[in-house]
């Protein structure tokens, strides 16, 4: 089966746990390793951003070492706190080479599951903006990531194009209109993003908007509970 859930925010070296927000942070790697337990070797589990703390890959290492205890295979998806990413193969060397084997990236490529293709990029959210070329240079790196991503997975499959973000592509009052014109020019019927929290998962679009189904899927807003995808 196939799974996504976003931001972790794990810190098992890091030294900045999400447990002083209190609420439904409380306890919540505990919650994490319960909701986790439930996927088999046989299931892929996307990680929608935000997964460590760690301010380098060897400090995320303890979270991957973490993560690597549950058997499904993980497709890991950047983050705007994912200081650790690294080049691709950087990564992929420093998973080989402590073990971590059941961990792959989801940058500018993309995978096949039962027949989709499992696409991403990290995005871009109003609340980077910083005005004028900064703004329109990341914009265009993220649309020219979700393209090269789309592309990678119409050459794996002639299914459908399953999209996962981090950042929202919508949000109540907000549109990131690049990102959502090249979902449509894709036809792309289905969009995952992570995130947001607090207060702020309530200003969050989610269901039928323009022909694509959207779904916040942050660990507190799913209680830490990767969503299966039908």
């Amino acid at each position: 089966m196939l799974y996504i859930i976003g931001d972790l925010h794990l810190s098992f070296a890091a030294n900045k746990p999400m447990d002083i927000f209190g609420g439904a942070w409380d306890g919540y790697t505990a919650k994490i390793e319960r909701g986790l337990s439930a996927l088999t070797v046989a299931d892929t589990l996307i990680l929608a951003g935000d997964t460590s703390w760690g301010m380098s890959l060897q400090e995320a290492l303890a979270d991957f070492l973490f993560l690597e205890r549950f058997p499904c295979k993980k497709l890991l998806l950047k983050g705007n706190h994912d200081y650790f990413w690294d080049t691709a193969s950087k990564m992929k060397r420093f998973f080989s080479e402590n073990g971590i084997n059941s961990l792959d990236i989801l940058h500018n490529n993309a995978f096949v599951y039962d027949g989709a293709a499992i696409c991403g990029t990290r995005g871009w959210f109003y609340e980077e903006e910083r005005g004028g070329d900064h703004d329109a240079k990341m914009i265009l790196r993220e649309v020219g990531r979700l393209r090269a991503s789309l592309d990678a997975g119409r050459k794996l499959t002639d299914g459908e194009l399953i999209v996962f973000l981090h950042y929202p592509p919508l949000y109540e009052g907000y549109r990131c209109d690049p990102l959502v014109d090249v979902l449509r020019e894709y036809d792309v019927k289905r969009c995952y993003f992570g995130h947001l929290h607090s207060h702020a998962r309530a200003r969050a679009i989610e269901g039928l908007y323009g022909g694509i189904s959207y779904r916040l899927v942050s660990a507190d807003h799913v209680e830490f509970r990767p969503v299966l995808i039908e």
